[in-house]
């Protein structure tokens, strides 16, 4: 069965005021958008409720991060039972910046996962390698790695990775402007892809969309997109401009 392709938009700490929020889902609104492409976009947590009641309902939103505890004494937390319970469906987890900025381990971004999945949401898992480890040639290794407590933490019930999104992310193409070439991309999803059926099963790694992320443009998307292993992306800052239109419908733009 084919993968439906995927289109995230993380705006990260953007934008700073209500107006410029209601903005970017005018533009989204009112977009002409390809009917077979997933689209998620994941505001700020202070958005989260009040973007969801004015956008469109065939585009989901996304938490960026989520607690592994349900409730309790976590200040400045957000717990997958809340963004259940708020109709928020997705949750970005184990994100480069929340590894690198927050020091999340891959444990912890494993503990998160399960929680996540156990409370129902659906999951975009982050993993990614920095410029020092590609020029190690250590990048199918590191991904490994940070995939591998996630494996573990789902053994028992391998059917849930169908409620998650492996996003791979360079961490040296996040925000830069470098982006990794096609053949990069592609490569690092075809990893993943033989490690997930190694690890989990062929069913499984078939199934699991593995999207790019890493200064997408609708500039490198056609190109990007076309790969037999990218089933979509992860948008940073061009997800905050009128191109992550164009990004959305990057494979009908292709047909």
């Amino acid at each position: 069965m084919a993968r439906k392709f995927f289109v995230g938009g993380n705006f990260k700490m953007n934008p700073i005021s209500r107006e410029h929020k209601k903005n970017l889902v005018k533009v989204l609104n009112d977009a002409d958008i390809d009917p077979n492409v997933e689209v998620v976009i994941a505001p700020p947590s202070i958005y989260l409720i009040p973007l969801k009641d004015i956008l469109r309902k065939d585009i989901q939103v996304a938490a960026q991060n989520s607690y592994f505890k349900p409730s309790g004494a976590f200040t400045g937390e957000i717990s997958p039972a809340q963004l259940v319970d708020a109709g928020i469906p997705y949750v970005i987890l184990g994100h480069s910046e929340r590894r690198t900025l927050f020091h999340e381990t891959s444990a912890l971004v494993a503990d998160k996962t399960r929680a996540a999945l156990d409370a129902g949401l659906r999951v975009i898992l982050c993993v990614g390698e920095t410029l020092a480890e590609r020029e190690a040639n250590r990048t199918k290794a590191v991904v490994e790695a940070q995939l591998q407590p996630v494996v573990a933490a789902l053994a028992s019930a391998p059917a849930d990775w169908a409620r998650v999104v492996v996003a791979y992310e360079p961490v040296w193409a996040i925000g830069t402007g470098k982006v990794a070439s096609a053949a990069q991309a592609q490569e690092a999803h075809a990893d993943i892809r033989a490690f997930l059926a190694q690890a989990v099963g062929t069913d499984v790694a078939e199934a699991t969309r593995i999207i790019y992320g890493g200064s997408v443009t609708a500039a490198n998307s056609k190109e990007l997109g076309g790969q037999k292993d990218v089933d979509g992306f992860l948008v940073g800052g061009a997800s905050l401009k009128p191109e992550f239109v164009d990004i959305i419908n990057t494979k009908r733009a292709s047909a």
